[in-house]
């Protein structure tokens, strides 16, 4: 969009604007969001502006005068205050797609100040729908074999390229079940917000809720990594990276975790820190080697600032993490397929093995006791046996 020039409009200054050859723009200080158009022709019109990139011509002057379009702009505005864009530019609810649910939910969990949910959100749903021919399939014309015709090109890897991105293949890869059943439940989330929004009828509610999750898709977490393959990993990492697998190895937290950890959210007095990833809001003890850690990356910090950083004090991401693990656990010769999340596994496996019980242990690592029994338990079941061969009972 051409730039806005922000000077005040009176009758007279919207008399004498000229033509420059070019399209400009007048803003109304009066009137936030009003703008006189002046064409490169010299044609004058009214338009209102509330985004960027977003702006709809109303009227042309001189054919209405600057109070006609203030009072027509206040009209506009109150419009853009209820329904997000004025009404004749809202899409109508007949023409909504699965795409456009999806969006609105995104910006209805960054509205709410769920921000990490909402980009999460939207990664899945930019690598599998987006783009894809769910996406454009309009709600009112949903069905449940829409939904199980993607999930079937989401399990085979059989979707659109993706939008180019530092540390991510521009190729969608097949997904594991575990993983689609999530994306499944989000997209759920996604159109069930939308019938609460009445953008489309509850009737229509049962063509997705009939797409069951797959099942045997909650298996065990197979890989593991013995504490030396684990130094080695630390000690192949390059750069910023080491710290975020050091906590991951020392925390058993998510990876999002001390990605958006700041100086306030470690207590270096009663040796704590402060989780807010997942909306598993969260505040854990440290171990002595962690305190250490986190020591160190506070020193000299403000308390806004970022614990954990890339190179240039940039805030990690998923996408930057990824390609520096991945190349850490190369150059150790470690398993393929090691990620942050594998030390988060090879902890909790620890804490449960080495007998710290099982609420505990969904505590710290800000998960439900339920699926730290659903797949862990067996090594609680291991333990109890190597116990009970300890014990004479008769």
């Amino acid at each position: 969009m051409p730039k806005v020039t922000r000077e005040p409009l009176t009758r007279k200054a919207v008399d004498a604007a000229k033509t420059t050859g070019k399209l400009y723009r007048l803003r109304d200080a009066t009137v936030p969001g009003l703008v006189l158009r002046v064409s490169a022709t010299g044609a004058k019109s009214w338009a209102m502006v509330w985004g960027r990139g977003q702006e709809k011509a109303f009227a042309s002057y001189p054919a209405t005068t600057l109070e006609g379009a203030r009072e027509a702009a206040r009209r506009l505005s109150s419009e853009i205050d209820k329904h997000g864009a004025p009404a004749a530019v809202v899409t109508p609810k007949s023409e909504l797609t699965v795409a456009d649910a999806c969006r609105d939910y995104v910006a209805a969990l960054k509205k709410d100040g769920r921000a990490t949910t909402a980009a999460d959100a939207d990664r899945r749903f930019e690598r599998c729908l987006y783009a894809d021919k769910l996406g454009k399939v309009r709600l009112k014309d949903l069905h449940q074999d829409h939904i199980e015709a993607w999930r079937d090109r989401v399990e085979k890897g059989d979707l659109a390229p993706l939008p180019a991105k530092r540390g991510r293949p521009p190729v969608a890869k097949p997904l594991a079940r575990s993983s689609i059943n999530r994306i499944r439940t989000t997209l759920v989330a996604a159109l069930n917000h939308a019938v609460a929004r009445r953008k489309v009828s509850p009737d229509l509610a049962f063509e997705w809720n009939a797409v069951k999750p797959l099942k045997d898709a909650g298996q065990r977490r197979g890989l593991y990594l013995e504490r030396e393959q684990r130094r080695a990993l630390l000690d192949a990492a390059v750069g910023p990276v080491r710290d975020l697998i050091e906590c991951v190895a020392l925390t058993g937290c998510r990876p999002g975790d001390p990605a958006i950890c700041l100086r306030s959210d470690y207590d270096g007095r009663t040796a704590s820190v402060r989780f807010r990833s997942k909306d598993h809001d969260r505040k854990i003890p440290l171990s002595p080697s962690a305190g250490a850690m986190f020591d160190r990356l506070a020193k000299g910090k403000l308390p806004k600032a970022h614990l954990f950083t890339q190179d240039g004090g940039k805030a990690w991401t998923a996408d930057a993490w990824s390609d520096p693990v991945r190349e850490a656990a190369a150059r150790a010769g470690l398993p393929a397929g090691v990620t942050l999340y594998t030390l988060r596994h090879c902890w909790i496996t620890d804490a449960i093995v080495g007998g710290m019980d099982l609420l505990t242990v969904a505590k710290l690592a800000g998960t439900s006791l339920a699926m730290i029994e659903k797949h862990y338990g067996h090594l609680v079941q291991g333990a109890a046996r190597d116990k009970l061969a300890q014990v004479q009972f008769l």
